[in-house]
């Protein structure tokens, strides 16, 4: 861990220089809190800018939900083709893209076309995973969490031949968080059985793509990620007990940092 506590250390140490931008996309009328989950936390990691795109039907769910979080719509209920448009814009503007927290029902060649028309990094979150296979995952994180990985295993046999073939890292959430990257598993060494609290993932997510907009390696990103989620879930359980919130989790973050 000495080699990410001196990147957590830098990070501390500069946050006032440019922290970068990250984007969201995701969201549905069932899931509608899920991109602003993410935000905070990317905002909470230091992320100087977060801008949520979601469907118009949310829009408004999303604005109010936090003063510090952009958000942005597009028309209609599903992330479709005309919405990869607007996606795309996000993309250009930010350093960090999130794709598929809470997205129900997309179309699959919108978040394939969407993952492959950005320049950034990209974490690939919960139903954009699946959709996500045939595009470009060479500048990708992903961050299953549950059956989320199934259609992995079911193309690739195994997590580590999938980074292997398609140079994509894997933060895989689960009672233990392991990070998967060129053919190699390791183990998270921090968390507590609170995490598996609703909106832990949306916060490795958000925590993830703040470390990759301010310029982090995607291996180095998904290993810190995993250790900041898992050291600020155990502040909050100490706090809050087994009634701990993903929210809790998340306004521990600059203390874990700290």
């Amino acid at each position: 861990m000495g080699r990410l506590q001196r990147t957590l250390s830098n990070i501390s140490e500069e946050s006032d220089t440019d922290n970068g931008r990250v984007g969201i996309v995701g969201g549905s009328i069932d899931y509608p809190n899920q991109p602003a989950l993410v935000g905070r936390s990317a905002l909470r990691t230091g992320s100087d800018h977060v801008r949520a795109l979601v469907t118009e039907h949310i829009y408004e769910i999303v604005a109010i939900h936090d003063p510090n979080l952009l958000a942005s719509y597009y028309t209609g209920e599903r992330f479709d083709e005309d919405a990869r448009e607007r996606a795309r814009d996000v993309g250009e503007w930010a350093d960090a893209l999130v794709i598929g927290p809470g997205l129900v029902d997309a179309e699959t060649a919108a978040v394939r076309k969407t993952i492959d028309d950005v320049d950034v990094p990209v974490v690939v979150d919960a139903l954009a995973v699946e959709p996500a296979l045939e595009a470009d995952l060479s500048n990708a994180v992903l961050t299953p969490s549950g059956s989320e990985d199934d259609p992995i295993y079911d193309e690739h046999g195994s997590l580590e031949a999938f980074t292997e073939e398609t140079g994509a890292v894997i933060t895989l959430t689960g009672d233990v968080d392991e990070i998967v990257a060129d053919g190699a598993r390791t183990e998270n060494e921090t968390g507590t059985s609170a995490l598996t609290v609703a909106g832990t993932g949306d916060t490795m997510a958000g925590i993830i793509a703040s470390l990759l907009g301010q310029g982090m390696d995607r291996e180095d990103a998904a290993e810190l990620g995993a250790w900041i989620l898992g050291k600020s879930g155990e502040l909050a359980t100490a706090e809050y007990g087994p009634g701990v919130l993903a929210t809790d989790v998340i306004d521990r973050i600059p203390d874990t940092i700290r």
